[in-house]
């Protein structure tokens, strides 16, 4: 579907237009399933933080000042949601690392993990074998491509932990995948 096309549908889902509405999630749904369940890892739970996305998206959609960037600001609310949940049910803790003492890399353009010639599967499998943490920003960074900033500010690291994070997180990846730089 083209881009005038969608900015009419959201044109329509901003007048209450039911039918609008439900091209719109047709048209999104899935794509943010993938989402949700690539953070919480349960299908039902996906499904209804999807059908919350859409919800609170059709409220707010007087917010959205540009009718293209829907997609890119669903996105960013099914992963809050999905985040949130995991964080009142306990499941992971993002850790403050201000209190842990720790070094950050000299070089901020570290290289990143090569995985030419490995398995999808493969990946997937050691990214789920991390810590909930390392796994969950794993997954932002290089899954739902989401960069140091978006990821500041979904999980509300402050940039430094965030890095930190990552890079550990990586370097864990790294020895799962037996990948040495």
């Amino acid at each position: 579907m083209s881009s005038i096309n969608i900015e009419k549908l959201i044109e329509q889902c901003k007048l209450n237009n039911q039918l609008a509405q439900m091209n719109i999630y047709k048209l999104y749904s899935k794509g943010m399933y993938n989402v949700s369940f690539r953070i919480v890892h349960d299908s039902g739970l996906a499904e209804d933080i999807v059908q919350e996305s859409f919800i609170t998206a059709f409220e707010e959609l007087h917010k959205l000042e540009k009718a293209n960037a829907f997609g890119s600001w669903l996105k960013k609310m099914v992963v809050y949601k999905s985040i949130n949940h995991l964080r009142k049910e306990k499941k992971i803790k993002l850790s403050n690392l201000e209190t842990v003492k720790y070094r950050i890399a000299e070089n901020e353009d570290e290289e990143d993990i090569s995985f030419i010639g490995m398995k999808v599967q493969e990946v997937y499998r050691a990214i789920k074998e991390l810590k909930e943490n390392y796994r969950l920003l794993l997954t932002l960074y290089y899954v739902e491509g989401f960069d140091y900033e978006e990821i500041v500010d979904i999980t509300g690291l402050t940039h430094a932990n965030c890095r930190t994070t990552i890079s550990r997180a990586k370097n864990s990846l790294r020895k799962k995948l037996n990948i040495y730089v």
